[in-house]
């Protein structure tokens, strides 16, 4: 992988890292499309999705600087809630990666058929959660937290949109759009940095690759700029509901993956 390569595979992390388009698929679209190699897009995947969980961070920083303050007065407060709500959405997604890491990783190097066959399945959840008109709640339960880590935990397959899947589950069973998108982007910074910290000590990062440093930070630094921006973005858009329009790039996006990986 080239610097060049590495800044544009960077650059589409960070902006598809929070657009409901599934991130991971765009990856490997991109990643076939230049000819990289399975183990080359697996780390460089690793290293490029830290970096937008830490813009993440940067972008909801007021949140979570109040989720830590509220927590740590050991109370049962608001934020103690919330915190154990996003506590429990995760244990779904942690569980498919202590057992079942081997295949989801297979599953990146599967090719794009899948990848396009999950991005109309991401297409058909935006359409949904658009079109629904479920009762409205004033936060969100256990319940539901637990409902919304599912639905990421199924996202680990490469197309099926993170983002996507967990808002729109999260609208279909009534909660605040801008209260779920955040939800949604808080609720992955401790899964996706504790796989890039396994993974550092492992040292799994570009070592018996032909992944060069210089491109693996190139990508970090231009996934965490272009995720900054991507985030801050989505939450405006999904407070004025207009995901109906992924839907539509999605469709798009997974007929090209699909004809491309018979070609």
């Amino acid at each position: 992988m080239s610097v060049l390569e590495a800044i544009i595979l960077g650059m589409i992390q960070g902006l598809t890292e929070f657009l409901p388009v599934s991130s991971s698929g765009h990856l490997i679209i991109g990643s076939t499309l230049f000819g990289l190699e399975e183990d080359e897009n697996l780390t460089f995947a690793v290293a490029v999705h830290a970096a937008t969980v830490l813009s993440t961070i940067v972008v909801l920083w007021s949140e979570v600087s109040v989720l830590f303050k509220g927590f740590f007065r050991f109370k049962w407060n608001e934020e103690t809630q919330m915190v154990a709500k996003i506590v429990l959405s995760m244990i779904p997604v942690g569980i498919v990666g202590i057992f079942f890491k081997k295949y989801v990783e297979a599953m990146f190097g599967s090719g794009i058929l899948l990848v396009g066959c999950m991005l109309l399945v991401t297409a058909a959840l935006l359409t949904f959660s658009y079109y629904a008109k479920p009762r409205q709640k004033d936060e969100i339960s256990f319940k539901d937290a637990f409902i919304i880590g599912l639905s990421q935990a199924c996202a680990v397959l490469p197309g099926l949109s993170r983002s996507g899947t967990t808002i729109a589950t999260g609208i279909l069973l009534g909660n605040k759009k801008e209260q779920v998108a955040k939800f949604s982007f808080l609720m992955v910074i401790i899964p996706i940095l504790g796989e890039a910290f396994l993974d550092l000590v492992k040292g799994d990062f570009s070592g018996g690759t032909d992944l060069s440093t210089t491109a693996l930070i190139a990508g970090f630094m231009t996934a965490f700029v272009f995720g900054t921006i991507a985030c801050k973005w989505m939450i405006n858009l999904v407070k004025k509901g207009k995901l109906i329009y992924f839907a539509y790039y999605c469709v798009a996006m997974g007929l090209f993956a699909i004809i491309y990986s018979f070609i």
